[in-house]
């Protein structure tokens, strides 16, 4: 189709749509926040919607390559500052590529943080989002945490080489209630160190559902003293998930600079704003589509 016919076409389906209205050859005025059809100005009360507001404009769209133009009123309405704290997460065993392709599509769409899987499928999510601003995270020691120091350390360094940006590592739960800190410390340490020299950040997973507050409190300082970027409530295997609690007193621990996951039973959007609340600065969720798109509503 030529551009001249696309015009052509367009003005059609807009006289179609007039004369349906009772109001053919009328000049139809805007209501309040919809679009003025000016080329050259931002509409007053722009909602960003030209496809559903604006002939001109989307017709100008059209003739510059687009093959479709996106109207979905929902899309442009929620809340990026949500999806921007969301690490979009697919851990299930049984989850196939489809289920992580999906993910993926979705992490694009709504732009959220990173999509997190386990390690085997961290080169099928780069290759989907390759060229967008989401990240590709993945988990080690995952979910026991009770691996060697030496697994951990080549299972991150594998992650990395296959695109890894982002490595969740599950503490060693074991050591920590035996009060043998030095090797908590330790193990972290070393799968930061391999971490950080690929430029990739660390969250450290606690399990909380298995510590008392003190040992929340000393795994929270130990996973500071070896220089992790975050730390973690929970694998979503546990007995249970994330607490305000939980994330209050973690944040007490580690002050204002470190970040602070949030995961494991995070299903609605009151559920993650309770966290964000709490001092959380990312949320894991596996419900992240309906918990953005509850910001729309």
């Amino acid at each position: 189709m030529t551009a001249a016919e696309l015009d052509n076409l367009v003005a059609q389906i807009g006289e179609e749509i007039l004369a349906r209205l009772g109001r053919a050859g009328a000049p139809v005025a805007p209501k309040k926040g919809e679009g003025l059809n000016l080329a050259d100005a931002v509409c007053p009360g722009c909602v960003q919607r030209c496809a559903q507001t604006c002939a001109r404009n989307t017709k100008q769209i059209l003739a510059a390559g687009a093959d479709r133009v996106s109207a979905s009123e929902r899309l442009t309405r929620i809340d990026p500052a949500i999806a921007s704290v969301i690490d979009h997460t697919i851990l299930k065993p049984e989850a196939t590529r489809a289920d992580v392709v999906k993910v993926c599509r979705e992490a694009r769409q709504y732009n959220f943080a990173s999509v997190c899987v386990n390690p085997y499928w961290v080169p099928v999510v780069k290759a989907e989002l390759a060229g967008s601003p989401v990240k590709v995270c993945t988990v080690v020691g995952f979910p026991l945490g009770a691996t060697s120091t030496e697994a951990k350390v080549a299972e991150t360094q594998a992650a990395l080489r296959a695109g890894a940006q982002e490595i969740d590592m599950v503490i060693n739960v074991g050591a920590l209630r035996s009060g043998e800190h030095d090797a908590v410390r330790e193990d972290i340490r070393e799968v930061v160190k391999a971490a950080h020299a690929a430029r990739a950040i660390v969250k450290v997973i606690l399990e909380t559902a298995l510590l008392d507050d003190n040992q929340k409190a000393a795994a929270c300082t130990l996973s500071k003293l070896a220089g992790a970027d975050f730390v973690k409530t929970s694998t979503g295997f546990g007995p249970s998930g994330a607490t305000a609690h939980d994330v209050a007193l973690m944040r007490s621990v580690v002050g204002p600079d470190m970040g602070i996951k949030a995961a494991g039973g995070i299903r609605t959007l009151e559920d993650l704003r309770a966290m964000t609340a709490a001092g959380a600065t990312r949320i894991g969720a596996s419900a992240s589509v309906k918990i953005v798109e509850a910001t729309a509503a």
